[in-house]
């Protein structure tokens, strides 16, 4: 799928939430995007889940108790065999243990010989919302994200505090474990589609799934990024790696039309240190009707306006940001595609240009050149693959200047 957390090794740290029969499905996904994973389990997560059932999702024994052979250093000491450690899903009482340097499991011993040794440590609470609102839990979280724990926020749901979703789980252990060359930078992504009101009913689309700019903004939080993504939630599908129009790793700004886009980005740009827009922004749009246009037999002529360029609006606005453009064409061979990247790219005077075939629209895979002035780069692959692609790219631009 992508090599997300490629020769990572995760320690997963199961507690006694019932958002523990999520686990075997969370290692497997931490294992598609490349990591190896070893389980660590409460007795009270035992009760609800089987280690068997965890040994055979990670495919490795599963430390249910520290003896003599010292688990918990040789997973998570200075030497130890992991990576990350992560906790998924975290109880209150087991966040308040690891503030409190309580080692009564195997769980919180691995947890405090973790943040001992400087192992990198992720946690996904899971609990009722009465127990997450509590002022000792809320003191605990603070006490423990000072120490450089990230916290991936649950989900509030029906009075629960429901355990984060598979995927904002995946993307803070691969930006607590990685490499994070774009560490400190401010990133604002452009995605999906944008739609141009005709009436009160009908709109001016295309067929941009929005995939792409996710997996980008994706990747960019992965590799240390801080994100800002512009996009319209509503007309967001199903993306790479199971994503869905909920972004929970990003700040999402919901915007509908060119205008909204270029209007947003021109805002967020305001404190930004870089640019990447993948969106498939309207080249016309239309001045609407105030209500419905009655369905009928007869023809109707619609008066096409071009909207601005948003590359060329925000690059007046910011001269010296890092801007990336994204230039998709159907018809032509790779040449005619490189060349008219690089006029896009001189144009506004873009660092790079991501340039692909208007079919991939919507599709899981895709194929992309990344057009520099001097150099041409090919990748094919996943949409998640590519967006690392280009946070690799972004950082080295940003940190050539």
């Amino acid at each position: 799928m992508s090599d997300l957390l490629a020769d990572t090794n995760v320690a997963l740290g199961v507690s006694g939430s019932i958002a523990a029969v999520k686990v075997v499905e969370l290692a497997h996904e931490l294992r598609r995007h490349g990591a190896s994973v070893r389980g660590v389990m409460t007795d009270a997560a035992a009760g609800i889940v089987h280690p068997w059932a965890v040994e055979f999702a990670t495919e490795n024994d599963v430390v249910t108790e520290i003896t003599g052979g010292v688990e918990h250093v040789d997973l998570c000491g200075r030497d130890g065999w992991a990576d990350v450690l992560l906790l998924a899903p975290a109880t209150a009482n087991t966040v308040g243990k690891v503030a409190a340097a309580i080692d009564d499991t195997p769980v919180t011993t691995c947890a405090t010989t973790a943040l001992g040794a400087d192992v990198p440590v992720v946690c996904a609470p899971a609990m009722h919302e009465p127990m997450y609102d509590h002022p000792g839990v809320l003191e605990a979280i603070d006490r423990v994200e000072s120490w450089g724990v990230e916290f991936v926020d649950p989900r509030i749901e029906e009075g629960k505090a429901k355990i984060a979703t598979e995927e904002a789980i995946v993307t803070a252990t691969a930006r607590a474990a990685g490499d994070r060359p774009l560490a400190g930078e401010r990133v604002v992504v452009t995605s999906g589609p944008t739609s141009e009101p005709i009436d009160t009913v009908r709109v001016l689309t295309n067929r941009a799934s929005g995939r792409t700019g996710r997996a980008v903004a994706r990747a960019l939080v992965a590799r240390g990024a801080d994100v800002t993504l512009l996009h319209d939630a509503s007309a967001a599908g199903g993306g790479d790696g199971g994503e869905s129009g909920d972004v929970p790793y990003a700040e999402v700004v919901d915007v509908e039309t060119a205008a909204e886009m270029t209007e947003a980005a021109l805002a967020a740009c305001s404190d930004a240190d870089a640019l990447i827009s993948a969106a498939a922004i309207s080249d016309y749009t239309v001045e609407p009707a105030e209500e419905k246009i009655r369905s009928g037999s007869e023809s109707l002529t619609l008066e096409l306006s071009p909207t601005p360029k948003l590359l060329d609006t925000v690059r007046e606005e910011y001269p010296n940001l890092a801007l990336v453009g994204f230039k998709a064409e159907s018809e032509g061979d790779d040449d005619a595609l490189v060349s008219r990247a690089r006029s896009t790219l001189d144009r506004a005077d873009l660092a790079f240009v991501v340039a692909n075939d208007a079919s991939v629209m919507g599709a899981a895979e895709t194929r992309a050149l990344v057009v520099r002035a001097d150099t041409v780069g090919e990748f094919s692959g996943s949409k998640l693959g590519l967006g690392l692609v280009v946070a690799d790219e972004l950082g080295a631009t940003l940190g050539a200047t």
